[in-house]
């Protein structure tokens, strides 16, 4: 006799094996007991959680000998054959691969003859959204006055596909994921009749891996079995489903959050020796952070978490020194890690940068601890500030007397300056400086000229001689139709005539500082000052010990704000 694998050898047989999808096997039976039974179903859920289990169930309760009844014997001709899917007047149907109007055709002929032996004609189709619209219009008057011998179960994992017409005329249940604990309870039943030693840790790394299919798990129960033999130990299931061990898993974590970036390298590195996946190793560091975050913030984890009992206490200790923005901070990061590793054509590298980067960070600060510092700050600064003077009015002015405002006219309107290009300010009589020289050439908007003699010194002035030194980034610019603009510019300023001389000063510091070298220095001398009157404030001195900070920027402020 051929091996029959896990997954048939153990499908439900009656309405309480279904695991997890209690409210669909319940609304079921009550509907047999009432006599209240539907001509159509829609069974809707994630794959391998129960959909065409439930509805040979259904049709072994519908058609058993003994039924209608909620508990098929199993051992009637009819049930022998549904269980066995040779069910001579229940029809399985994949609707992937009839999808045509004419398959649809072909069951409209069939379901006009009564039953052979049996009470109902049962049409299951599975995956019923792959019908094309044809097909679904071809079905819908059937469906919507089908003859009372005839019983249709929609099997699909997408009903969104379905159109509506159809999902209206349907009773429709929605079969729920499994989970864990579900799932493991089941596979630890199953592996007791097997004679097959697993441990909880390990029925927990299956249960997890099916993702609440219980189809899935009993595949991979499967294949344990076959690599393992009928004693499972931890280490080897955990090599055959490629997963990273759950103590590597938190002490990585402990290490980003102990911000030990030498250590999670390390870990990391292990990872890469077992030949582990990168990104399988993120995906399940999202999972056990996100679990982390659950337990911050939940009073009763253990619902909203598969974990056991034993693994909820190693996430709490782990959870219990962190605060929450780190966790989220922490999360968020390896989420975008994951995406950016399924791109990258270096995932080692990619995934010891965020390590790295995340080991780094400094602890998010707790805005209530900050509230409370700000009010202890406000408490020491109640009344150690001087009072603001008291704004004292300025006397009226006196009123002009009407003599004076007869005596004072108006000028009279310049009415040749419109159009006119407006004059150069020209320098005082006792101001002849380089700066104003400079200031001179900008008014007659030569910003390139001004901005070479911003950064040229002024070596020597005796008129008619004026000595202009540069440095070497500059005195390759100084060329003859440069020389000659200087020139006319100066003799206009100076109302002499000028002949300028440049000097290649390179970086000779006895040469004295140019415009802009003087206006780096005043500045640099500002903020200076600047800083040492802020760390002598008393305000600041008291924001520094209270917040435990450093002074980083300093912006003055306008004397009006304050």
């Amino acid at each position: 006799m051929s091996y029959l694998v896990l997954a048939r050898k153990w499908r439900p047989q009656l309405f309480d094996d279904l695991v997890g999808q209690e409210h669909v096997s319940q609304t079921l039976k009550n509907a047999i007991n009432a006599d209240r039974v539907h001509h159509a179903f829609l069974f809707t859920g994630a794959r391998g959680v129960g959909k065409t289990s439930a509805a040979r169930i259904f049709a072994k309760a519908l058609n058993c000998e003994k039924g209608p009844t909620v508990e098929p014997c199993g051992v009637c001709p009819s049930c022998v054959e549904i269980t066995a899917g040779q069910g001579v007047d229940v029809f399985e149907i994949d609707g992937a691969s009839n999808t045509g109007v004419d398959d649809i055709r072909e069951l409209r002929e069939n379901i006009r003859y009564l039953p052979s032996n049996s009470r109902y004609k049962i049409f299951i189709i599975d995956e019923v959204h792959m019908l094309s619209i044809n097909a679904f219009n071809a079905l819908l008057k059937t469906l919507e006055e089908p003859p009372d011998h005839a019983k249709f179960i929609f099997a699909t994992t997408e009903p969104h596909k379905i159109p509506i017409t159809i999902l209206s005329r349907c009773q429709r249940f929605d079969f729920r994921k499994i989970g864990q604990p579900q799932v493991q309870g089941r596979l630890r039943y199953i592996i007791d009749h097997e004679k097959v030693s697993i441990s909880d840790a390990g029925l927990s790394m299956i249960a997890r891996s099916g993702g609440g299919s219980m189809r899935d798990a009993l595949s991979t129960l499967d294949q344990v079995i076959a690599f393992c033999g009928e004693k499972v130990a931890d280490k080897d299931l955990q090599n055959l489903l490629g997963l990273v061990s759950r103590r590597l898993l938190l002490d990585c974590i402990e290490a980003i959050l102990d911000r030990d970036a030498q250590r999670a390298l390390l870990l990391l590195q292990k990872v890469d020796e077992h030949g582990h996946s990168f990104r399988q190793f993120c995906q399940q560091l999202v999972e056990l952070v996100r679990a982390l975050v659950i337990i911050k913030v939940a009073e009763q984890p253990g619902v909203l978490l598969d974990f056991s009992e034993s693994e909820l206490q190693d996430l709490r200790e782990l959870a219990h020194p962190a605060s929450l923005d780190d966790l989220q901070r922490l999360l968020s990061a390896l989420i975008k890690a994951e995406a950016d590793l399924a791109l990258s054509n270096y995932p080692r590298l990619t995934l010891e940068m965020v390590l790295v980067k995340l080991a780094s960070l400094p602890s998010s600060i707790d805005v209530s601890a900050l509230v409370k510092k700000l009010e202890s700050l406000e408490r020491k600064l109640a009344g150690g500030l001087p009072a603001p003077p008291a704004h004292r009015p300025q006397p009226a002015a006196p009123a002009p007397s009407p003599a004076a405002v007869d005596e004072v006219s108006p000028p009279p309107p310049d009415t040749d300056t419109f159009g006119k290009k407006p004059e150069a300010p020209s320098a005082p009589a006792g101001e002849k400086s380089w700066a104003g020289l400079v200031e001179f050439v900008k008014a007659h908007r030569r910003p390139r000229i001004a901005s070479l003699l911003e950064q040229s010194s002024l070596l020597l002035i005796e008129l008619p001689r004026l000595q202009i030194g540069m440095s070497n980034r500059y005195y390759s610019l100084a060329d003859a139709d440069m020389k000659h603009s200087i020139e006319e510019l100066a003799s206009e300023y100076y109302a002499a005539e000028v002949r300028v001389e440049f000097k290649q000063v390179g970086n000779q510091t006895d040469a004295p500082p140019s415009l802009h070298q003087e206006r780096v220095q005043l500045e640099s001398d500002r903020q200076r000052k600047l800083r040492e009157n802020a760390a002598e404030h008393p305000m600041v001195k008291t924001a520094l010990e209270v917040f435990g900070g450093k002074i980083e920027e300093i912006k003055p402020i306008d004397k009006g704000f304050v």
